[in-house]
């Protein structure tokens, strides 16, 4: 219990008022407070946290950026920009929630469409696109298919395709999207190359790939060639952060480097 206002004109909120407020538990409050992300500004004699009127706006800023599927340390970041007001902020808001929800509005669609031939089917092109979203291009797949449709991969990776039921496409897509905002947040926070943390994440990038065929750290490296040498790749990757392709590449050939492969020599085997 806070101690009393003897003013008779508190407006500071514990941190167990503010959650209630806002509805998120304690322990989310806490962790945004361990992150910085939204830290109250006062305490009582004996302490405890207090939230003012601007420390609740911050946490609702938090929470609105949090159900656009926005990682927290970018919430961060976005928040203390010097140069951003709050209408700013709520038009940015409004526009990435009307994104968010057309999304969720067509994998609902989609799932919905599959439900009656949810055990163990294969899903053709124009599923998986409506699965994976507005990111999936069919041409790709069609491309992909001429120029690899003869090959040993191909053929494993259309084998495990026709394993896959429509809640499998719906786990690749949510597992790809973490991945990237994972990727992108690494390389903000200065993630090097080599280091513990990129190799990590090389790994995750390599698994993503090896779930549709055997992915060795060669293979892995020559892929990676095309995040920077096809505009395409590079547009996909940068735009969740700008030059997320060549950096990912770059970890990339550190994390095989570490395995005893040269990127500069690297073969498909």
């Amino acid at each position: 219990m806070h101690e009393p206002d003897l003013t008779g004109s508190r407006q500071d909120l514990t941190v167990g008022e503010a959650a209630r407020l806002i509805g998120v538990s304690v322990r989310t409050l806490h962790h945004w407070d361990a992150l910085g992300i939204a830290v109250p500004s006062g305490r009582t004699w004996s302490g405890y946290r207090l939230y003012s009127p601007d420390d609740v706006a911050r946490l609702q800023q938090v929470l609105v950026y949090r159900e656009t599927g926005m990682p927290l340390a970018r919430i961060g970041e976005l928040l203390d920009e010097t140069d951003t007001n709050a209408l700013e902020h709520l038009e940015r808001q409004r526009a990435l929630l009307l994104a968010r929800i057309t999304r969720l509005q067509r994998m609902v669609r989609a799932v919905e469409a599959l439900t009656d031939k949810e055990t163990r089917m294969s899903t053709t092109p124009e599923q998986r696109a409506e699965i994976l979203g507005t990111g999936w291009d069919l041409a790709w797949e069609e491309e992909a298919q001429r120029r690899w449709g003869d090959t040993d991969e191909w053929a494993q990776s259309e084998a495990r395709r026709a394993a896959m039921s429509a809640s499998d496409w719906k786990q690749v897509k949510e597992e790809s999207d973490q991945l990237l905002a994972d990727l992108a947040a690494a390389m903000r926070e200065g993630a090097e190359p080599g280091g513990e943390r990129a190799n990590a994440l090389a790994e995750r990038h390599r698994a993503s790939i090896d779930q549709w065929f055997d992915t060795s750290h060669s293979k892995q490296v020559l892929i990676a060639c095309g995040y920077v040498a096809d505009p395409r790749f590079a547009a996909h990757y940068d735009g969740y952060e700008p030059g997320l392709a060549a950096w990912l590449k770059k970890i990339i050939d550190a994390n095989a480097a570490a395995h005893g492969v040269d990127p500069a020599t690297a073969r498909w085997q």
